[in-house]
């Protein structure tokens, strides 16, 4: 008997830990992957930071830059124009797993993990489509990424301590086992015969209750990620609900004017005065309703956009926007003042960028004060539209960027103010990577800063 107790435990206890280990390692070797790939996510996104040629010097130069990773560039067609790692190098990689990735995918992103042919070693490989100077080009970051196999090799040796200690627990188990098994089992006999609740009061029998512990501990984990995920669930649904809400609220008014003296002018009970108010009323209406059509439908496509980005001149559409909009400024003597550097390039598009200054320029002089001031800022680092208006107030800071949320709801529907111009910006600077702020006092006006992640 105390043989079998010792076999069935030791065979049991080593597989435990033999499976653990062997589960520990791939986790371990999962997360050290996806901390890899992140890694070279931003090694890629330092590109842009450098002024690097496009060849080989130019490979090392960013290689030295990222501590001796590996940096290979290629042009569209996936033929290497400049390595860091080795001379002589195989000039086609079109073929390699994550040049083929990031030639075929939408976002231009590509990556791996595999032996290097050239290296003959283990590497993760991040490559991305990039524009320069109007070309593409990939470029594609790599470093040694240790498999899981010799990740384990490593825990070999505490693996060994551990099965020694095993072998220790389980001699001494099978001893006070045997030793005392008996009466215990006994007592379970009797309590069992009698048709009572079965108790023990030995330690020994306490593991199946701590099993049952532990698993009920990770039920309440489970249902407890589940509920997170319902209230994931519920948000999405309540956003839904609250975006076809605000769009019908926003519809229903012109609509209602529309109905309304449309069926005035099929009676016939106006006077001529009386019926061209109402034509004006239906063509105001119907435009209003129009823009607000074409509001959304600009809001939804920039999701849907894939043009690439290329090289804007942000200098002079901030000075033409500015141009643009003084005749408004001037209607409540608003002044302008511009802090505009020159030749402040970024990557995005035109159109892009004149609904950002647009947008952020006129709500500084639509909820300004009479005789305010509006300020416009631009360097190569960010972009900074503060006003001398009525401010926002605490509780609304984080709506400001909700769709159809308007400070003052006296503007809603106005000159295109359909509360969509501020989220339309927030949609704009994270396609591009940016970050949009804003700051406030109420009625001292509020400071909008766009953050271009240049430093």
């Amino acid at each position: 008997m105390r043989k079998r107790i010792l076999l069935v435990s030791l065979l049991v206890t080593t597989l435990a830990i033999i499976i653990y280990s062997l589960v520990s390692t791939q986790l371990y070797y999962n997360l050290a992957v996806d901390d890899k790939r992140q890694a070279l996510e931003v090694y890629v996104n330092m590109f842009y930071l450098g002024d690097y040629s496009l060849d080989d010097d130019g490979a090392e130069a960013f290689s030295a830059d990222l501590n001796g990773a590996r940096v290979t560039f290629m042009d569209d067609g996936g033929n290497v124009i400049g390595e860091s790692a080795v001379d002589n190098i195989e000039t086609d990689h079109s073929d390699r797993e994550e040049v083929r990735e990031a030639m075929s995918s939408e976002d231009g992103i590509g990556y791996a993990v595999r032996s290097s042919d050239t290296l003959s070693r283990d590497m993760m490989y991040y490559c991305r489509a990039m524009q320069v100077d109007g070309q593409t080009y990939l470029v594609r970051v790599a470093e040694e990424l240790q498999s899981s196999w010799a990740m384990y090799a490593q825990l070999l040796p505490s693996l060994a301590t551990y099965l020694l200690i095993d072998i220790v627990g389980c001699l001494v188990f099978t001893f006070i086992a045997t030793y005392f098994m008996l009466h215990p089992v006994e007592d379970l006999t009797r309590e069992a015969a009698g048709g009572g609740t079965v108790k023990t009061r030995y330690p020994e029998f306490s593991t199946l209750a701590d099993i049952l512990n532990e698993r009920n501990r990770n039920i309440e984990w489970k249902m407890s990620e589940v509920e997170e995920e319902k209230k994931l669930v519920e948000r999405a649904q309540n956003s839904k609900n609250e975006f076809i809400a605000n769009i019908t609220h926003e519809m229903n008014t012109p609509l209602t004017s529309i109905k309304g003296y449309a069926e005035l002018l099929s009676s016939g009970m106006l006077n001529e005065e009386q019926t061209q108010l109402a034509y004006k009323t239906i063509t105001s209406q119907t435009e209003r309703l129009t823009n607000l059509i074409a509001c959304i439908i600009n809001y939804n496509e920039i999701d849907d956009d894939t043009l690439p980005p290329y090289d804007v001149d942000l200098t002079k559409l901030a000075r033409e926007m500015v141009a643009v909009v003084k005749p408004e400024a001037d209607k409540r003597n608003i002044t302008i003042i511009e802090k505009i550097d020159d030749n402040v390039i970024v990557q995005s598009r035109h159109e892009l960028m004149t609904q950002l200054l647009g947008n952020l320029i006129r709500n500084a002089i639509r909820y300004n004060k009479e005789g305010g001031t509006v300020t416009v800022e631009l360097n190569y680092k960010k972009l900074v539209v503060s006003d001398t208006g009525i401010g926002i107030a605490p509780e609304n800071m984080d709506k400001v960027f909700s769709r159809f949320f308007t400070v003052d709801k006296s503007h809603s529907g106005k000159n295109g103010g359909f509360g969509l111009g501020l989220a339309v910006c927030r949609k704009i600077c994270h396609r591009s990577g940016w970050r949009i702020s804003v700051q406030s006092e109420l009625g001292k006006g509020s400071t909008f800063t766009v953050d271009f992640g240049l430093r």
